[in-house]
């Protein structure tokens, strides 16, 4: 019990000593500098003076670049255009080629193997171009088959056919 008391009487007098206690009183004041985020990093070099644009310089605020022209094509007319797609995927054109029904093709009766054409649908203004590969339609009534990818872009799909315009591309 003894013990007790006598720890009992140190916390009490600890706590009753001033917050100075073990300090000299004649400790001199040194201030404590904090260091600041910009002292981390090295020195900021200025930048050297710009140079004078030479003779052959373009002023980017003022140029205006050139346009460029949209490839001339020949119109061909309206006509009607169907699609063949999935059983006829795999096999040979007249051309020589498989044909993709997945690629941009098309197959029309008079037009070099290769010539690039843009079909365009009137009542969507969908366009394509897609390149000759195969000889057809074989239906009188229509002008080109497209590949299965180029109807559906045109939006032929759900009819199986639609009138279409025919503009070869140089």
């Amino acid at each position: 019990m003894t013990n007790r008391t006598l720890r009992s009487v140190l916390f009490v007098a600890a706590m009753a000593l001033p917050s100075t206690a073990g300090h000299s009183q004649t400790s001199e004041q040194t201030a404590v500098v904090q260091p600041t985020f910009g002292g981390h990093f090295a020195p900021y070099r200025d930048l050297p003076d710009q140079p004078e644009p030479g003779p052959q310089a373009v002023d980017l605020d003022t140029f205006e670049p050139p346009v460029e022209a949209a490839p001339a094509a020949t119109s061909l007319g309206q006509g009607v255009a169907s699609y063949y797609g999935k059983r006829f995927h795999g096999r040979r054109t007249a051309s020589g080629e498989r044909f993709d029904m997945n690629g941009y093709t098309a197959a029309h009766r008079t037009l070099p193997f290769g010539s690039k054409v843009l079909v365009t649908n009137p009542s969507t203004g969908k366009s394509v171009t897609v390149r000759i590969n195969d000889r057809g339609p074989f239906n009188h009534s229509r002008t080109i088959d497209l590949s299965r990818a180029a109807a559906q872009d045109l939006g032929l799909i759900a009819r199986g056919h639609g009138t279409v315009e025919l503009a070869l591309v140089d």
